[in-house]
């Protein structure tokens, strides 16, 4: 006979936290904010070579994605059921 063993998550895991705080920072800061731009921006120009807007929304989905990823990542991650 087996037993199962409890899976338990946990906040332990301290030994993450600075690669967290780094890569939220990141995000969150001016990286995100200029990778938010820059995918708007060449989705424009690339929307605007071929005459369509499909690259331009594209790259608005990119921007919105970049802006306010985060922060729902966060939301669901510390979510209480």
């Amino acid at each position: 006979m087996t037993a199962a063993a409890t899976a338990s998550a946990s906040t332990e895991g301290t030994e993450f936290q600075d690669l967290y705080d780094m890569l939220v920072g990141w995000s969150e800061g001016y990286l995100g904010k200029a990778l938010a731009i820059a995918a708007f921006l060449t989705g424009a120009i690339v929307g605007f070579a071929k005459s369509t807007a499909m690259p331009a929304l594209v790259g608005v989905v990119f921007a919105v994605v970049f802006s306010i990823g985060p922060g729902i990542i966060a939301g669901m991650m510390t979510a209480v059921i």
